[in-house]
């Protein structure tokens, strides 16, 4: 059986015109894709909201001027000034990519999330992702629904201006997932 599906994806990588040494990259992509996709069709058959593109992805950092002139000096990114977020106990520094942008996090305060976080990876890292939604509240209704957990009750207002809410990282297969209404 796993030798059919390795033929199955390899071919598939062959027909997107995936040769050479990046047939074997693009390979598990393909796998995790097409579970990936088959696995949400199972578990959603009439949804009530959509999830959308990635937002961004936070990294946390022990130094936020010093990533931030990593991304902006020496990469050559548009990088933002840095924004307190007393509610969340964090700073933030967005550094847009184009596509998507990565979210920079620093503590703010004894009692942020990131200090725990810090302590724990000493150089930083990263620290969740963030998936926009058309219907944020829909989203955490149904997902309640689904036994996901949430980190907080409600949605709060994040960095963006916009409702978010995190879910556990133990439902989400190890990693902290942030929604956005887009």
């Amino acid at each position: 059986m796993l030798h059919e599906m390795q033929r199955l994806v390899k071919a598939a990588a062959l027909a997107v015109g995936a040769t050479g040494p990046f047939s074997r990259i693009q390979t598990p992509v393909a796998s995790g894709r097409s579970f990936s996709m088959s696995q949400s069709l199972q578990q959603v058959s009439d949804p009530v909201w959509n999830l959308g593109r990635l937002n961004h992805v936070a990294i946390a950092v022990p130094d936020l001027e010093k990533a931030s002139a990593f991304y902006r000096d020496v990469l050559g990114a548009q990088v933002s000034e840095a924004v307190p977020l007393q509610e969340h106990g964090v700073s933030v520094v967005f550094v847009n990519l184009g596509n998507t942008k990565m979210e920079l996090l620093h503590p703010l305060g004894s009692d942020s999330p990131i200090t725990g976080f810090l302590q724990k990876n000493k150089a930083g890292g990263m620290h969740h992702v963030c998936i926009e939604v058309d219907n944020i509240n829909a989203a955490v209704m149904d997902l309640k629904k689904k036994k996901i957990r949430s980190l907080s009750d409600e949605a709060k207002i994040g960095a963006h201006g916009k409702p978010v809410i995190f879910l556990h990282p133990k439902d989400c297969g190890g990693v902290l997932v942030e929604l956005e209404q887009a």
